[in-house]
């Protein structure tokens, strides 16, 4: 199992009328853990758009246990559970300050070559450093 820890600060412009964090934000801050999460591996999205694959979002869930507000500072934890195949299932948790757990999220993101727009496996590159995580 792959984890990944990752901090943010809430914005101001991320919170609605009644201060907390607005409810669609949420995916955005996943995407930030993932694209941290790469980096902590010693890639980028940038990279993979650069080998020839693509990961659109497949699925997204996001469940919501207590308010996040202004100026609070959040840690997302990314865990990805298997090594993927053609897909591959990111787990969120979010906490606040105290420790207490906010959200609870999953994404389900495919491996698309660019070039066809088929489904294929992860880069070998990455899928070989995240191999020893689940031997």
């Amino acid at each position: 199992m792959f984890t990944s820890e990752t901090k943010l600060r809430v914005r101001y412009g991320e919170t609605d009328q009644m201060g907390y964090v607005y409810y669609g934000n949420y995916a955005e801050f996943y995407e930030v853990a993932r694209v941290e999460m790469l980096r902590k591996l010693g890639l980028t999205y940038k990279w993979m758009e650069g080998s020839g694959i693509m990961m659109p979002v497949l699925e997204l869930k996001c469940k919501y246990i207590k308010p996040a507000y202004y100026d609070d500072e959040i840690t997302i934890k990314v865990i990805v559970k298997e090594l993927p195949k053609t897909r591959i299932i990111f787990n969120y948790e979010l906490y606040n300050e105290q420790g207490e757990l906010i959200n609870l999220g999953e994404t389900t993101l495919v491996f698309v070559n660019i070039e066809t727009k088929r489904p294929t496996v992860g880069p070998e590159e990455f899928m070989n450093k995240l191999k020893v995580f689940y031997e």
